[in-house]
């Protein structure tokens, strides 16, 4: 094991002869990027209890490989390469979100545009006390409903698991399709912007352990979210609860007005100042 002393001149020797130590001094730099981005991902998925365990593994081993005499700097490189790999490949779908709603830009609405968003926004309006009358209505009566709030992303198997209805938003219509018994009222309904696109969909179960009273209508609201950019609405069959989903986290108990809220953001981000779709 090498001394204190050894440890200190071995650093000091990186700063003062830094013409030769140019590639050491270029992987630093790399190497705090890469922390600095798993920090940073940690941090935005609500993962903070992880953040003290991967700057513990990395100092731990960069002290290890500092002060031993057998092993070499590439060990420690390795090491924090793959322990990163590992944490981004648990947030892979959180980071391919992040990605996509990157990729999305809101101009600025002035003048002719300003008068459009005014009249999407009346649009919007209208289809939210839509959905909002007919969850209430479902939640009254009982009735499980899934409804997914699509930005257009969702894997075209799953679209093509139901039928495709391409229909105007009315309360009547949705709750009609989980009357039940009836043909689609099992599946998932998808509405993208201003279409009900289709009903009776199958959708990926959540693996993630949750209380029992989370039914496979739940398992399936939460694991659509986490493969995919959207927001579920989910009515219980036993106990009318209205739950939201986003991005893999429930909030239940929803009354109307959260609910519209809800709704409110879907529809803000899903119509450009133009009004078309985004």
């Amino acid at each position: 094991m090498r001394t204190p002393q050894e440890v200190a001149e071995a650093i000091k020797g990186i700063f003062t002869d830094f013409s030769h130590n140019w590639i050491i001094v270029i992987e630093a730099v790399f190497l705090f990027l890469i922390i600095y981005f798993v920090l940073k991902i940690l941090y935005e998925n609500n993962a903070k209890k992880l953040i003290p365990v991967y700057v513990v593994l990395i100092v731990c081993t960069g002290a290890v490989t500092l002060f031993s005499r057998h092993l070499s700097s590439d060990v420690f490189y390795i090491f924090l390469l793959l322990l990163s790999l590992f944490f981004l490949l648990l947030f892979s779908v959180e980071i391919k979100r992040s990605i996509w709603n990157r990729g999305k830009r809101v101009i600025p609405a002035s003048g002719e545009a300003a008068a459009k968003n005014t009249a999407v926004s009346a649009r919007a309006d209208e289809y939210i006390t839509g959905i909002v009358k007919a969850v209430q209505a479902l939640s009254k009566s009982n009735t499980g409903a899934l409804i997914v709030l699509s930005n257009g992303n969702l894997p075209k198997e799953i679209i093509d698991s139901g039928v495709q209805l391409n229909a105007n938003i009315s309360n009547q219509l949705i709750e009609g399709i989980f009357i039940p018994k009836a043909p689609l009222h099992d599946g998932a309904m998808i509405i993208y912007g201003d279409k009900i696109q289709a009903a009776g969909c199958f959708l990926p179960l959540t693996q993630k352990d949750f209380p029992k009273d989370y039914g496979t209508r739940h398992r399936a609201g939460i694991g659509v979210t986490e493969v995919a950019d959207v927001s579920t609405i989910i009515v219980s069959e036993e106990t009318g609860i209205v739950s939201v989903v986003k991005r893999g986290e429930i909030s239940r108990y929803v009354d109307s007005e959260s609910l519209r809220r809800f709704l409110k953001d879907y529809y803000w981000k899903e119509f450009s100042s133009g009004g078309k779709k985004a």
